[in-house]
């Protein structure tokens, strides 16, 4: 009925490597050939169905966890759900995989080094961190497993957004996303 296939778009990497910024970007241009999606960060997850949760890491694998649930749903309506969530662990992230079927979930990895992602900060986070204001935060005090084997690896710190895009659309396609009948 939409016109493409359901899956998740799941964005990894350290905070500040871009992956909001591509997954709206990727969701601009999905909505601009009719494709029903939605995105799912931070800012609209963590303020509500997971306000109640900090940083530890049995935290982060019940925010996980719920975020994939409510992926299957949207899956299960036939949208193209993006996500946009550092989830620092490998073990997680073929979870991730696995609940949702490896036919409907692909890994982007926005690999940028942490050094680009600090200065990229505009919230001042990272200085937190280094500070020891924030505990437990990806990078600093805490871990990031990079993705041993991604659907894609998009270089954020050297390749332009629009090229991103491109290569986003270019997997996609590979994928039969858009390959309904």
């Amino acid at each position: 009925m939409n016109g493409h296939k359901s899956v998740n778009i799941w964005f990894t990497g350290y905070s500040g490597s871009g992956k909001s910024t591509l997954a709206h970007a990727l969701e601009k241009h999905l909505f601009e050939m009719n494709c029903r999606t939605f995105v799912f960060d931070g800012d609209n997850v963590r303020h509500g169905l997971c306000k109640d949760l900090g940083f530890s890491n049995t935290d982060r694998r019940e925010n996980i966890r719920r975020i994939t649930e409510m992926v299957k749903l949207f899956l299960d309506a036939g949208l193209i759900a993006l996500t946009a969530f550092i989830a620092p662990f490998n073990k997680d992230r073929e979870i991730i995989k696995s609940r949702l079927g490896a036919q409907n979930y692909i890994e982007v990895f926005c690999d940028c080094p942490i050094q680009i992602c600090e200065e990229r900060d505009v919230k001042g986070i990272y200085k937190k961190a280094r500070q020891g204001l924030i505990k437990d935060f990806t990078g600093i005090s805490s871990p990031y497993e990079p993705p041993q084997s991604p659907d894609i690896v998009l270089q954020t710190d050297k390749q332009p957004i629009d090229d991103c895009i491109e290569q986003m659309m270019q997997l996609l396609k590979k994928r039969n996303v858009f390959d309904m009948y």
